[in-house]
């Protein structure tokens, strides 16, 4: 039953899983252009939601959690929302009231609510993990309903909300062709800086050097530029060499484990994050996605059709672009 009045929470208790944005503990490397471009959107007048995109690894989060660290003081308040565990849209608003320690007034909508208790006061809402909550309705209305809050979200697609304004995070920048490339150009690359700090990390005795340079390139090529791909691998230079690593890599998911354990388990092995993408797809873009992984090095509409046995161009044409809306394909 909801309560009668609204009541702003002052205990503690009550945002357990929420609440200001932590400090961040590692330094986000190779992304600052991208953060100045998603700093330059969340602060225009004109844009109240901002949505962060991307494959699993990217650096959504990471991303979304450095910009609302930085923007504590420019907002009344910035809180961090992790929705990860949420399935039933109808949670997200009361979820949304929780975190804040707002309480539903009777006969009034959540946003309606968060707007009068907030009244007058920025507000910055980092929404984190909406891919799995069909929730598009919701953040509409509380968008509607409160014209003191902006959103920056996450998500693996867009919510597809009027107004809303897309921000596909890249993998990081790699290097040219790391035998050729001279040293101080591999350096240079966001891909082998992150890199080289996650190993140093790992391995103080680690440099890069002219054997270890092309070795790491050629690592960060295999990873896609991933940053959380190459901060899985280069934390395993505390057992191996990186000519060892490059070598056992021909098998990448059994070897990028062991993620720091204060992320979600989603985030600590390469394989549960490209599994929590595959399980939230229903039956027939899982099957679609399968199949599609018989293709080395690009594929195209007529391959697919024979590899998939359809028969409507257009139903394949619409699986294929779902996969590519959801990330998982480009």
């Amino acid at each position: 039953m909801p309560p009668e009045s609204i009541e702003v929470s002052t205990m503690p208790g009550d945002k357990t899983g929420y609440g200001r944005v932590p400090a961040p503990l590692t330094t986000l490397i190779g992304s600052e252009g991208e953060l100045a471009s998603i700093r330059e959107l969340v602060l225009r007048p004109d844009v109240r939601l901002v949505t962060l995109t991307g494959p699993g690894g990217v650096g959504k989060t990471r991303s979304a959690i450095q910009i609302a660290f930085e923007f504590e003081g420019l907002f009344a308040e910035a809180v961090l929302i992790p929705l990860a565990s949420i399935r039933d849209p109808g949670l997200v608003l009361p979820t949304i009231a929780q975190a804040l320690g707002v309480r539903e007034a009777a006969q009034s909508s959540i946003g309606e609510t968060l707007s009068n208790a907030r009244a007058g006061k920025g507000l910055l809402l980092v929404l984190d993990n909406l891919a799995q909550v069909p929730s598009a309705p919701q953040i509409a209305k509380l968008l509607a309903s409160s014209a003191g809050v902006k959103i920056l979200a996450t998500s693996r697609e867009l919510l597809r909300v009027s107004g809303e304004r897309a921000f596909p995070v890249p993998p990081l920048a790699l290097p040219g062709d790391s035998v050729r490339t001279a040293i101080s150009e591999l350096a240079a690359s966001a891909a082998i800086r992150l890199f080289v700090t996650r190993a140093q990390s790992a391995n103080p005795d680690f440099v890069l050097d002219e054997v270890t340079a092309p070795v790491i390139g050629e690592i960060c090529q295999r990873l896609d530029g991933l940053p959380l791909a190459i901060e899985l691998a280069a934390a395993r230079l505390r057992h191996l060499p990186p000519a060892g690593l490059l070598t056992r890599l021909g098998a990448r998911l059994p070897l990028l484990t062991g993620g720091a354990q204060d992320l979600p388990v989603r985030q600590r092995a390469m394989r549960d994050t490209i599994a929590w993408s595959y399980d939230l797809l229903d039956e027939a873009e899982q099957a679609l996605f399968c199949r599609l992984a018989v293709f080395s090095g690009g594929f195209a509409l007529e391959q697919t059709a024979a590899v998939t046995g359809a028969t409507d161009e257009l139903d394949l044409l619409e699986g294929i672009s779902s996969l590519v809306d959801k990330n998982l394909i480009r």
